[in-house]
């Protein structure tokens, strides 16, 4: 019989070498685990609302309304909806051909394009084109959009810190490049040193391989880090020498939870730079609905921006863009809504604020709470986490906990991160799926459990750490970190 077409041995090999940790072997084996009646604690993924976070009220009213705009032309709609909801519902709705249901342009709604650019004004102090704003189904779409048309083959790389998130292995993997890591220095708070990004190119280079683009996440993840002004400045200058686009990746822009660093544009430093380089450095930079106090995860509203790339470039992105022929135009308002926020005097404001602090309130002490207990179990060392959603713990497995993990066929930290899963329901991403430096182990878990739950969550993480190292312990006298 003639091979079929997906018969796996004739599938595309670029698919087949796509990994992604967030739900890989750990994620599927605690679904299987909750099937059979045992309870789990998700903290694999940053999904806020999942693990509990309440949406917030006025933009779920607004885009209700959008869905339902029949409601608007109920008598008692002033009854059930603020005045302020109904009034910008009106306003969505006009910036549509035909509503919710119907196709925006591949680019999205110029209407709201428009208010991201007058977002990005009001946040770095200089102007921003709609034209060159594409919105997306959550910023990965983004990601994936613009990899892929960098990427032309496998001589073509793509610098990301490592740790990483594992969305841009999968996709260099997937559109046939490759990934030239740069590693993060975790006894400097994963900081980032320019020679070590000089080292990575000069390797590649050596490797025929051309560097194309740089990846940033900032604030990290997993790591949680925030650059700073002038960590930024020497990223760019280095860009410019070596030609590089650089990919800001800034999701969680509004997770910052230390007053040191506070979160600063890769374009604001761009242009604060000036000439040569405010003209010369190619940027793209996203952002989502998905994380900071709003956790809108599931609605895929995202983002990006596109500094000094040529328009025949922005042609051929928009040409892409246009065979998906339009981003989801619920998660589009969504987006609108959190770049045009509510301002004082409105009506819903005081409720929105109060909203909106209390998670960001709460998430900065869940970071702590996290931190704090990682740094008091038996042979765990943990940063802490400035922004973003994550802690990123290093456990120092003993020589006999790696040795069974090899005997079972496991990846050392996997086989802890499987272990903990089974005995306590807490459902981790290794941190070999991020990429770590030979010999070094950790595992990633958001801050995202409820504030209430995380001394509990915290206290049966030490129970089985301690327990662990307590097993797999060298008799002859393993040092105690």
């Amino acid at each position: 019989m003639a091979p079929k077409g997906l018969d796996y041995e004739h599938l595309n090999e670029n698919v087949k070498k796509v990994q992604y940790a967030v739900r890989g072997e750990l994620y599927l084996r605690a679904s299987e685990l909750q099937k059979e009646g045992k309870k789990i604690i998700f903290t694999n993924v940053g999904n806020p609302h999942a693990l509990g976070q309440k949406p917030l009220t006025f933009p779920r009213q607004v885009v209700a309304l959008c869905q339902a705009p029949f409601l608007l032309d109920d008598p008692n709609v002033g009854l059930m909806f603020p005045a302020d909801a109904i009034a910008r519902a009106k306003h969505y709705l006009s910036l549509t051909s035909g509503g919710l249901g119907a196709y925006s342009d591949s680019r999205g709604i110029p209407g709201v394009r428009k208010e991201v650019a007058e977002f990005l004004l009001r946040r770095d102090g200089y102007p921003s084109d709609p034209e060159l704003i594409f919105l997306t189904d959550g910023a990965s779409k983004g990601v994936m959009q613009i990899l892929n048309t960098i990427i032309r083959g496998p001589n073509d790389g793509i610098l990301v810190p490592v740790p990483q998130y594992p969305l841009y292995s999968a996709a260099i993997s997937l559109f046939g490049g490759t990934l030239v890591p740069y590693y993060l220095e975790e006894t400097a708070n994963w900081g980032l040193d320019v020679n070590d990004l000089r080292n990575a190119v000069s390797q590649a280079q050596f490797k025929g391989i051309t560097v194309r683009a740089m990846v940033i996440i900032n604030p990290g993840n997993p790591t949680g880090q925030c650059l700073s002004e002038a960590n930024l400045s020497e990223i760019l200058r280095f860009c410019y020498q070596e030609g590089l686009v650089l990919l800001g990746d800034e999701v969680y822009q509004q997770n910052i939870y230390q007053d040191e660093r506070p979160f600063i544009s890769s374009k604001k430093v761009l242009m604060d730079m000036g000439p040569p380089y405010s003209k010369e450095v190619q940027l793209v930079s996203f952002h989502t609905v998905s994380k900071g106090y709003w956790g809108e995860c599931g609605q895929r509203g995202g983002y990006f921006e596109m500094t000094n790339i040529p328009p025949k470039s922005v042609d051929e992105i928009y040409k892409v863009a246009s065979i998906a022929l339009s981003p989801n135009v619920p998660a589009q308002i969504f987006m609108g809504l959190m770049v045009n926020p509510l301002k004082p005097g409105d009506v819903s404001y005081e409720q929105f604020i109060r909203e909106s602090k209390g998670i960001l309130e709460s998430l900065r002490k869940r970071a702590r709470i996290m931190t704090d207990g990682f740094n008091s179990c038996r042979n765990v060392v943990c940063n802490f986490t400035e922004g973003a959603m994550y802690s990123f713990p290093q456990i120092r497995l003993p020589p006999k906990a790696i040795e069974a993990a090899k005997s079972a066929g496991k990846v050392p930290d996997v086989f802890y991160c499987l272990k903990l899963l089974e005995a306590t329901g807490i459902s981790t991403v290794p941190g070999s799926g991020f990429g770590q430096k030979e010999g070094v182990f950790h595992l990633r878990t958001t801050i995202l459990p409820a504030e209430e739950d995380m001394p509990a969550i915290m206290e049966s993480f030490k129970k089985f750490n301690d327990g662990f190292m307590k097993q797999y312990e060298d008799t002859r006298g393993y040092s105690r970190m």
